[in-house]
């Protein structure tokens, strides 16, 4: 459903001319699956996620997105897929039920189509009894299930998760994070993005640990553990870290003395 080879996103810098947010990264999501990308602020987390949802154009690389590629079909791209980030995005002056239905507009849904749509999802996520609620007045979890349903309104086969729990407080995030695993079992490809290593073990099926844009390693939770001789994830992350990151720091002083 997602298909990500050699992906490449490079920035202007004053100092170095370039700087690469993400550094020939691939992997691959299929349909009912959570695919983590763990890692810092900063890995290139957003980065790859902003190209995958057409808002950034690739330096090199290329990404499918259901099957649709971001940059010759971003039209395409962007009708299969929903995002959510750990911004609400929550129009204070709309009722919870006028949010949703706003979002389903700009896809194309109207009528009928539209009413049971919104039904569905306002059932789902248990939403009816603060449905016609300013947003402004809404508690912050109740904000977070508008703002999921408005990802999921025109029933996307991709989903996009950046952070979704980030500031949140445990009840909420516990709740956002159920929402997303009852969409897995719906058969979505899931992308959740994350610095947390508990969210990591409970929702992800596999995980790309993401590190100044480039992918260290991929696989299941076990996988990686036994691969890497670690006992958690935890462990397995910071040991890859400091790996690479001595390893650009041997590869600098080397660097350093070829040119002296």
């Amino acid at each position: 459903m997602i298909e990500v080879r050699n992906l490449t996103k490079r920035f202007p810098d004053l100092k170095l001319g370039s700087v690469a947010a993400l550094d020939d990264v691939s992997f691959e999501v299929r349909p009912g699956e959570i695919y983590g990308l763990l890692g810092p602020n900063g890995a290139g987390k957003t980065t790859c996620l902003r190209i995958l949802s057409t808002v950034l154009r690739p330096s090199s690389g290329r990404a499918i997105v259901a099957g649709y590629d971001v940059e010759t079909n971003p039209s395409q791209v962007r009708s299969r897929i929903g995002f959510m980030s750990n911004n609400t995005g929550i129009y204070d002056r709309m009722s919870a039920w006028e949010m949703v239905e706003y979002f389903g507009r700009l896809y194309d849904l109207d009528g009928d189509e539209l009413y049971e749509r919104m039904n569905s999802v306002f059932t789902t996520l248990q939403m009816h009894d603060f449905k016609d609620v300013l947003c402004s007045r809404l508690s912050t979890g109740m904000k977070q299930k508008v703002s999921i349903a408005r990802t999921i309104i025109h029933d996307p086969p991709v989903l996009i998760f950046d952070e979704p729990t980030s500031g949140l407080d445990v009840l909420v995030a516990r709740n956002v994070l159920s929402a997303v695993l009852a969409l897995r079992e719906a058969g979505k490809s899931i992308i959740f993005s994350t610095h947390i290593m508990s969210e990591v073990e409970k929702l992800c099926d596999r995980v790309a640990i993401i590190h100044k844009g480039a992918i260290l390693a991929t696989g299941t939770h076990d996988e990686l553990c036994e691969t890497h001789g670690q006992a958690t994830m935890e462990d397995l992350f910071f040991n890859l870290i400091d790996r690479y990151d001595e390893k650009l720091t041997t590869n600098v002083g080397a660097d350093a003395k070829g040119d002296s």
